[in-house]
Order: C-alpha cells, then structure tokens, then sequence
C-alpha cells in the first residue's frame, strides 16, 4: 500500500487508509524506519483528503429564495 499512488484514491478510500495508518500507529508494533514511512503516508493522505474535501466544499451551493420562499437560483455556500 504504501507504494500506491494516493491521487487516483476518491475520498472514501483515501480515509479509510489513513485509518487503518492510525490504528497501525496507536498499536506500536511497526519498527521505527516502517513507522516513520507509514506516518508520511498518512500525512500525504491527510493531505489529499482535506484537498477533496475543500473541492467538494467548492462545489456544494446553497439555494437562494425570494421573499415568498420560492427558489430563486444559487449561490456559492461561502462567498468570499
């Protein structure tokens, strides 16, 4: 697993390694040079999945309505 490609992973896979990586971790029984590969391992999925998590964000819109309540379009959830 470790030499995987962590970009083609969606969102789901990519958390549920970095569970397993945790779980692995908190045991302790991996050797020092192992543990350290499998910590940056985590830290890149980490990484990615805060990436796809902000894309998703990104992409979520929230429904404007107007003074009678009908919908009326979108708008970006945290317009900035």
């Amino acid at each position: 697993m470790a030499d995987e490609k962590i970009e083609p992973l969606n969102f789901e896979q990519a958390l549920a390694e970095l569970e397993k990586i945790v779980t692995s971790l908190e045991q302790g029984n991996v050797a020092l040079e192992q543990s350290i590969e499998t910590y940056e391992r985590g830290e890149a999925l980490k990484k990615h999945c805060q990436t796809l998590l902000k894309a998703a964000e990104d992409r979520v819109e929230k429904i404007r309505l107007t003074a009678d309540g009908t919908p009326n379009g979108t708008e970006p959830l945290d317009p900035e």
